[in-house]
C-alpha cells in the first residue's frame, strides 16, 4: 500500500485519452533506417542472394527438407523446370544468423524465401499462388533459369 501513492498519479497521467494529452508532450522518436541486421549479416546475406540467378533459403536441403514448406517450394520449383545449374539453396538452420538474418533483411517473417535475380519473390504461400495462377511460369521464363527443351533454338540459330 505504500507505494500507492507515488504510482497512482502517473498511471492517471498515463491512462488518461489523447485528446487532453499535449501532442509537444512526447518529442518524436527516430524511427531507425535499418534494423538489427549487422552490416556484416547483410554482406553475407546480399552475397547470398546474387550467388546465383535463383536463390531459396529453407530449412534443411533440396534433398532432405526439415519442413513441409521447405519441401513444397522444392517441388514447386521442380514442377516449373528450374535448371539446376541456375539454381541454390542456403540451409537456414545450419546457421542461427542467417535464418533470423534473412527474415530482416527481406521484411518477410517465415522461411523459405525464394530470390529470383536478386528480386524477393516471396515465401511459400506466394510460390503456390504463382505457381496456381501461372505467373511463376512466366516469372522464371522472363528470366531465363528454366531448363531448355531439347531441340529448342538457343537464340542464335543452333539446335
Amino acid at each position: 500500500m505504500l507505494l500507492r501513492p507515488a504510482l497512482s498519479a502517473p498511471f492517471r497521467l498515463s491512462t488518461r485519452p489523447l485528446s487532453k494529452t499535449p501532442l509537444l508532450a512526447f518529442p518524436a522518436l527516430p524511427i531507425p533506417s535499418a534494423r538489427l541486421l549487422s552490416t556484416s549479416t547483410r554482406a553475407a546475406i546480399t552475397k547470398a542472394v546474387s550467388s546465383a540467378p535463383v536463390v531459396l533459403f529453407m530449412k534443411g536441403t533440396p534433398e532432405t527438407p526439415q519442413c513441409g514448406f521447405s519441401r513444397a517450394s522444392i517441388q514447386i520449383l521442380g514442377l516449373q523446370g528450374v535448371d539446376p545449374a541456375k539454381f541454390t539453396a542456403f540451409n537456414v538452420l545450419e546457421d542461427e544468423e542467417l535464418r533470423q538474418g534473412i527474415k530482416e533483411y527481406s521484411d518477410w517473417p517465415t522461411i523459405p524465401q525464394l530470390y529470383v535475380e536478386k528480386e524477393f519473390v516471396g515465401g511459400c504461400d506466394i510460390l503456390m499462388s504463382m505457381h496456381q495462377s501461372g505467373e511463376l511460369g512466366k516469372l522464371l521464363e522472363e528470366k531465363g533459369v528454366l531448363v531448355e527443351a531439347e531441340g529448342e533454338d538457343d537464340g542464335e540459330g543452333k539446335v
